[in-house]
C-alpha cells in the first residue's frame, strides 16, 4: 500500500488533489539553435544493475572512515529555509546559500553577510512546499562574464530558468534574462538543480510535473521536458543552443525520472549522480559515468527504484546503484542527492554522500571490487534539504530549520 509523506518534505513524493489537465510546454525566450556536441560514444550497459543493499548496515566497514571521528559543524544559522549551497569557483572562497523564498545569501570569512547577493522574492512563488528559488550555478567563466543561472517557480507556478549578471560582490536583479519557461501542471515535483558539466553545457533537473504516479506519463515521454535531465549550451546562442548530439533533437539528455531534486557531477571524474525522489515505497540514487552518451532511461514510471510500478524491468532501463525503502528501519521517505567528496580529508576521497530529508540519515556510497557499497554514516537529527561543495571540495549540508553545516574532523 502506498504511504503518504510528511507534508513538510521539500522533495515530497506525492501530494496534491485533482487539477485541470495541462499539457506541459516550454517557452524559450527565442528559439534555440543547434550546435555540435562534445560527448564521447561510450555508454553504460543498460537494463542491468547491481542490486543495492538495503536495511543491512554496515557494509564492508573498512572501505569507509569511522564516522565517530567526524561531525557536521554548524557554520551559519538563521537562514530562511536554505535549499542549496554553491560556490562561484572564483577564488573568493565564498559560499552562496539559496533561501527558498527568493534570496541568495553570501557566507564569507566565517560570516553570513546581511546583504543578499540576489533578492528576487517578488518574482518567486514559494507557496507550495516544493516551489520557490531552487537551484543555482555559476558560469565556468564567471570571473570574466559575471553570469550565473537560477531555477525558480514564478508567480504562475511554472519553472523559470534565468541568467543574471553580477558586478562586484552583488548581483543585479534587473539583469534577468529568461532562457526558458516550462509549464508545470501541478505544484510539486519541480526538480530544481542547475549544474554545469565538464563539457561546458548546462544541465537542468526537472520533475515529472507532480501530483502522484506521473498521471501525464511525462517520465517516459521524450517530447516532454518534465521528468528529465536537460542539457543546453548557453555559450553559442541567445538564449541557448541545443547540442547536436542531444539524443532526441530537443533539450532532453536523460529521462525516466520522477523528481530529481539534487544532481551533481564528480569534480574529479565527471560522473553524474542523481538523487531521484520516489513515489511511496522506494528512494533511489542514479549514476551515469563520464563520457556517456545521452538517452539514458532511468525507468520512472515503469519502475520505482528496482521495483515495478507501471510495469516490470525491461531492456533499456538504467536501474539505480543504490536504493532504500520507506519501510526499512534505516530508510526514510525522501532522498536528498549529494556530492562525491574531493576535499582535504583523504580518507573521504571518492565517497558519494547523500541523505534523507525526513529522517536525517546520511549515507556514504562507493564502488569497490565491482560492487556498489552503501553505509549509513551519520544521524544528522535534522531535515536535510541539500548538500553543497566549496572550491576545495569540502562538503556541506543545509537543514530546513535554517542551518548550514560542514563535514569536519572532530
Amino acid at each position: 500500500m502506498k504511504r503518504f509523506l510528511i507534508l513538510l518534505a521539500l522533495p515530497i513524493l506525492a501530494c496534491g488533489g485533482l487539477a485541470e489537465t495541462v499539457s506541459p510546454t516550454i517557452t524559450p525566450l527565442t528559439p534555440p539553435t543547434v550546435v555540435s556536441g562534445s560527448q564521447t560514444d561510450s555508454q553504460p550497459q543498460l537494463g542491468t544493475a547491481i542490486p543495492p543493499q538495503t536495511g543491512s548496515f554496515p557494509l564492508n566497514v573498512g572501505e569507509f572512515p569511522n564516522a565517530k571521528n567526524y561531525e557536521w559543524r554548524l557554520i551559519a544559522s538563521g537562514l530562511n529555509r536554505p535549499v542549496d549551497v554553491q560556490s562561484a569557483f572564483d577564488g573568493s572562497g565564498r559560499l552562496f546559500i539559496i533561501e527558498k523564498n527568493g534570496a541568495i545569501r553570501i557566507y564569507e570569512n566565517g560570516q553570513l553577510l546581511e546583504q543578499p547577493f540576489l533578492d528576487i522574492e517578488e518574482r518567486v512563488n514559494d507557496d507550495g512546499n516544493e516551489m520557490g528559488l531552487l537551484g543555482l550555478a555559476f558560469h565556468p567563466n564567471y570571473e570574466q562574464n559575471g553570469f550565473f543561472y537560477v531555477n525558480y517557480t514564478g508567480k504562475g507556478g511554472d519553472t523559470f530558468i534565468s541568467r543574471f549578471d553580477a558586478g562586484g560582490t552583488i548581483a543585479d536583479a534587473a539583469s534577468e534574462s529568461i532562457l526558458m519557461k516550462v509549464k508545470q501542471p501541478y505544484s510539486n515535483h519541480n526538480g530544481g538543480a542547475v549544474v554545469f558539466g565538464s563539457d561546458g553545457y548546462l544541465y537542468l533537473s526537472l520533475g515529472d510535473g507532480g501530483l502522484a504516479g506521473d498521471p501525464h506519463k511525462n517520465g517516459q515521454d521524450t517530447t516532454s521536458l518534465l521528468g528529465k535531465i536537460l542539457r543546453i549550451d548557453v555559450n553559442s546562442s541567445d538564449p541557448y543552443a541545443i547540442p547536436s548530439d542531444n539524443p532526441f533533437g530537443n533539450e532532453v539528455w536523460a529521462y525516466g525520472l520522477r523528481n530529481p531534486w539534487r544532481i551533481s557531477f564528480d569534480r574529479s571524474s565527471g560522473d553524474l549522480w542523481i538523487g531521484d525522489v520516489g513515489q511511496g515505497d522506494w528512494e533511489e540514487v542514479d549514476y551515469l559515468p563520464a563520457g556517456s552518451r545521452g538517452g539514458a532511461n532511468f525507468g520512472w514510471s515503469i519502475m520505482e527504484g528496482n521495483h515495478g510500478y507501471d510495469g516490470q524491468v525491461q531492456p533499456g532501463l538504467l536501474l539505480p546503484v543504490a536504493e532504500y525503502g520507506h519501510a526499512d528501519t534505516l530508510g526514510g521517505c525522501s532522498v536528498t542527492g549529494g556530492y562525491v567528496y574531493r576535499g582535504g580529508m583523504p580518507e573521504w576521497n571518492g565517497i558519494y554522500l547523500y541523505g534523507d530529508y525526513c529522517k536525517g540519515h546520511i549515507w556514504g556510497l562507493l564502488r569497490s571490487d565491482g560492487q556498489w557499497q552503501s553505509q549509513l554514516l551519520f544521524e544528522a537529527g535534522m531535515t536535510i534539504t541539500s548538500f553543497g561543495q566549496d572550491e576545495s571540495g569540502e562538503i556541506y549540508l543545509a537543514g530546513d530549520a535554517g542551518g548550514v553545516y560542514k563535514l569536519a574532523e572532530k
